[in-house]
């Protein structure tokens, strides 16, 4: 590399599949990515999909005493029920959202567990920015699935949470952004964290339609895509045999009983 040249970007492998039948398998694909990226076997990715209508529930939530009846209550408002990847709290996924998953091979993936959260974060608010919407990164007072790398608008309603789950040789970033339809996040919340015990305000489950009127979830991806576009080397790509084989082995796993 000659003296005062950029660094080369990292390619980044774009994969758009979906996979919202059975409801647990889009989040086992995620799953069989970061096993396989640990292993050399594939890429660093950026997965972004809309998903079916789901409540991801956390190890936390598990445990709960009221997770059966938490599991029940998804049900009944016609979200099935999947045990998630990444920790945190109950979260809700729908057809009006956007949910995406950065795959990082990493030899020691625990010491960049918070420059992953700071980047991401950091990434989707730029998108939402380039849509109009006042993002910024952040926990709001009494959000669901609480979190520091949150992204809100105006520092008062949630679009976009986020974690992340780490393994040796790799680490999975994953969330979701509400495009539309925050009413139907606020509904299905409303008896599923009543039955686990937690606390919060309905009033800070927000959207990105919320703040700039109607918008497609291809433009929250597009918008998304370009902040990538501005740091790496985008591929597009697919979720390989491979990897879909051990996605099926793996599904059992995030089923809810």
């Amino acid at each position: 590399m000659n003296a005062g040249s950029a660094p080369a970007r990292r390619t980044l492998l774009v994969i758009r599949d979906r996979f919202p039948e059975p409801p647990t398998m889009d989040t086992a694909v995620s799953h069989a990515l970061l096993r396989r990226t640990a292993t050399g076997a594939e890429p660093e990715s950026l997965r972004l999909y809309v998903p079916g209508a789901i409540v991801a529930f956390g190890p936390e939530d598990v445990r709960s005493p009221g997770f059966r009846a938490a599991v029940e209550a998804s049900q009944r408002g016609g979200f099935a029920a999947v045990k998630r990847l990444v920790g945190g709290r109950a979260a809700v996924y729908h057809e009006a959202t956007l949910a995406f998953a950065w795959t990082v091979p990493d030899p020691q993936p625990r010491a960049g567990i918070r420059a992953r959260f700071e980047e991401l974060a950091d990434l989707l608010a730029a998108a939402l920015r380039r849509l109009g919407v006042d993002a910024r990164v952040g926990e709001v007072p009494g959000e669901y699935c609480p979190g520091d790398y949150s992204v809100n608008a105006r520092g008062r309603s949630k679009l976009m949470g986020v974690g992340q789950r780490i393994i040796a040789g790799a680490a999975h970033v994953g969330g979701v952004i509400v495009v539309g339809d925050s009413a139907r996040v606020r509904e299905i919340l409303l008896p599923v964290y009543g039955a686990l015990g937690l606390a919060w305000d309905p009033a800070t489950a927000g959207s990105v339609e919320d703040e700039v009127g109607p918008v497609a979830v291809a433009d929250v991806e597009a918008a998304v895509l370009a902040e990538f576009a501005a740091r790496y080397h985008l591929v597009e790509g697919g979720v390989s045999p491979e990897t879909l084989a051990l996605a099926e082995r793996l599904e059992p796993e995030h089923r809810a009983p």
